[in-house]
């Protein structure tokens, strides 16, 4: 057993072994080293140029397939992975995005499909470095975004001459380009509110305004896709003007629009089919998606069957085929081919062996002060009769929402005893625009409001045993782990915070200036206009109430939880000798190598056995 340094904090156990069981302990290990692998990107003018990424190598990296010779590849080899590229429009190079160590900062890099990383060079010279806001290519415009401390600035490259056309303070990217490459929408928030984007459509001669489209104080829109016609000007839109994401069709020369009135409950989203008369959709409800092909001549909306579970990506190829990912919680992730003719197949295997599957979760709604909140819960497999210690895992984002899909991270927790709750509380996505913007003027308490709606309803329902509930979550998550454990002291026997926010005035001055943006149009301003909403909501202002055990674990790099601000806050939990571990990595918000996920993983598990005496 070792143990890992951070500064003058005691440092987080880590085990040699999670479990004494040689059956468990293979089980646990090998859901994390089992290949994964993402949807293939295909180029749009060369679909047999592909681009995917992959944990093959014990590293997330990008990987490119000839599928005109079935002929795989790894592009990329860093020492902390790489997760974010796209193949040209003609499929001779492949664009795959820079950073320093997990930082999120740096440029975009380009190099031929058939070449090594050697081979790589900046992509855009001319354009400094920054927090990527958004990337379209062309075949003779591209326009790319960066984010800096100065606020957003959008560039173009066209006929190789490179020009800032945009600037603004507040937020803004790149969104989406026409096939004929003569109009650009972007997002952007002069309006001061980046949680809910405005649209703006230029023409790429001169950067002109050609439209706007804004829907008011609290209704975002966001622009999904240009039709993938040539000439064809309809570019498909996300708005939420009746309390929830639904799509509508812009035509930007002839400025109409259609609202498309798709029939079912929860969000959707969508893309084009390849001859712009029909959208592939995408449902959510209650934890769940599914697939669905909407025809825009007839309004006719045909279900594409898919078993329950989570779709974790989804095109149509220009044969009408659709790739997709699935997973649910007992079934580990696939990539899969429906065929016109329905036939439904696997598409690509990753070599090695398959993981091992998980219990599945089941549903509970539970009424709260704000609604009727949705959790899913999960149960280990051998679980005897009565109360369990229970894990309360709360999801990152805010503005995201757990799903019923496949977790090496949730399977290990149960492996290890626990029953898993976790809570689609306030600020999820998926339950309409109220439930999402409920936590506004008061982020965090208002989420554990619900928090603690579900854990006593785990707790009087007999699932949970009260003495031995953990609160658990990294990013957003993390930050709710330790105001839960200030605000909510005795609810927690544990609790166990990944790259959280801690001390959210001192995060606001060194986080990432888009997440700035984030809060202000969440708080309702800067620390210096309304600090008593920061003081209230942030867990550096009830430390000293903390009395569980906590581990905490942070990147060196982070852009989004800055390393700083956790520092701030233990140091106020050693001041007390307050019980708490301390683990920190090299790297940014997260990490993409798989040992040191196995690592992080295994201390947070060990860490909640010993706090409840169950090591």
């Amino acid at each position: 057993m070792s143990t890992q340094s951070g500064n003058q904090n005691p440092p987080a156990v880590v085990p040699d072994r999670l479990f004494d069981d040689a059956e468990t302990e293979k089980r646990w290990l090998a859901r994390f080293h089992a290949p994964r692998i993402s949807v293939p990107e295909w180029a749009r003018d060369a679909p047999d140029a592909n681009v995917y990424v992959s944990n093959a190598s014990g590293v997330w990296e990008v990987y490119a397939w000839d599928r005109a010779t079935d002929s795989h590849r790894r592009v990329t080899n860093r020492p902390n992975g790489t997760l974010h590229a796209t193949p040209a429009p003609d499929g001779t190079a492949i664009w795959w995005f820079d950073d320093t160590d997990g930082d999120e900062f740096g440029s975009w890099r380009s190099q031929p499909f058939n070449g090594d990383s050697s081979a790589a060079v900046k992509a855009l010279p001319d354009i400094h470095d920054g927090y990527p806001a958004g990337l379209e290519i062309g075949n003779r415009v591209i326009a790319a975004g960066v984010s800096t401390d100065d606020g957003s600035e959008l560039f173009a490259k066209i006929d190789g001459v490179t020009e800032r056309f945009y600037q603004h303070a507040d937020d803004a990217g790149i969104a989406s380009m026409s096939r004929d490459e003569s109009l650009l929408a972007i997002s952007h928030s002069e309006h001061g509110d980046s949680r809910h984007p405005a649209l703006r459509v230029l023409s790429t001669d001169g950067f002109a305004t050609v439209a706007e489209k804004w829907d008011g104080e609290g209704k975002g829109l966001q622009a999904l896709e240009f039709s993938p016609l040539p000439g064809d000007q309809r570019v498909l839109v996300l708005h939420e003007r009746r309390g929830r994401e639904e799509l509508l069709v812009w035509d930007v020369r002839a400025d109409t629009e259609t609202e498309l009135r798709i029939d079912l409950p929860g969000e959707v989203v969508a893309d084009w089919y390849p001859d712009a008369r029909a959208l592939l959709v995408v449902h959510f409800h209650e934890a769940r998606s599914s697939l669905y092909r909407y025809d825009l001549d007839t309004g006719e909306l045909s279900a594409v069957d898919t078993p329950a579970g989570r779709i974790g990506g989804a095109g149509v190829r220009p044969d009408g085929t659709i790739e997709y990912s699935w997973s649910s919680a007992a079934e580990p992730a696939a990539v899969r081919a429906r065929a016109t003719d329905g036939t439904d197949a696997v598409l690509l295997t990753p070599p090695g062996e398959r993981a091992p599957g998980s219990a599945p979760v089941t549903d509970a709604f539970v009424e709260g002060i704000g609604g009727r909140i949705h959790a899913l819960v999960s149960r280990p497999a051998d679980a005897p009769e009565g109360p369990l210690p229970t894990v309360f895992s709360l999801h990152g984002g805010p503005h995201a929402a757990d799903e019923d899909r496949f977790s090496a991270y949730r399977a290990t927790w149960l492996d290890a005893g626990f029953a898993v709750v976790e809570v689609n509380y306030r600020g999820s996505t998926g339950y309409g625009s109220a439930w999402r913007d409920a936590i506004e003027g008061r982020p965090g308490l208002t989420e554990l409001e619900d928090v603690a709606a579900v854990h006593d309803w785990a707790v009087e329902s007999g699932l949970s045993d009260k003495d031995k509930c953990v609160v658990n979550g990294a990013s957003w998550g993390g930050y709710l782990t330790l105001l839960a454990l200030g605000t909510q002291p005795t609810r927690w026997a544990a609790g166990v915070a990944g790259v959280p926010v801690a001390d959210y005035v001192a995060a606001y001055e060194d986080e990432m200036e888009q997440l700035r943006s984030f809060d202000r149009a969440l708080f309702g301003g800067a620390p210096e206009d309304v600090p008593a909403v920061y003081r209230e909501c942030s867990p550096l202002t009830y430390v000293d109430a903390v009395a569980a055990p906590v581990l905490i674990l942070a990147g060196d790099n982070d852009p989004r939880c800055p390393i700083r601000q956790i520092e701030n806050y233990l140091d106020r939990l050693a001041k007390r000798d307050a019980p708490h571990e301390f683990y920190r990595y090299d790297a940014g918000h997260g990490s993409l190598v798989i040992a040191e996920t196995i690592k992080q993983t295994s201390i947070e598990v060990y860490f909640a056995l010993r706090a409840l005496g169950m090591r």
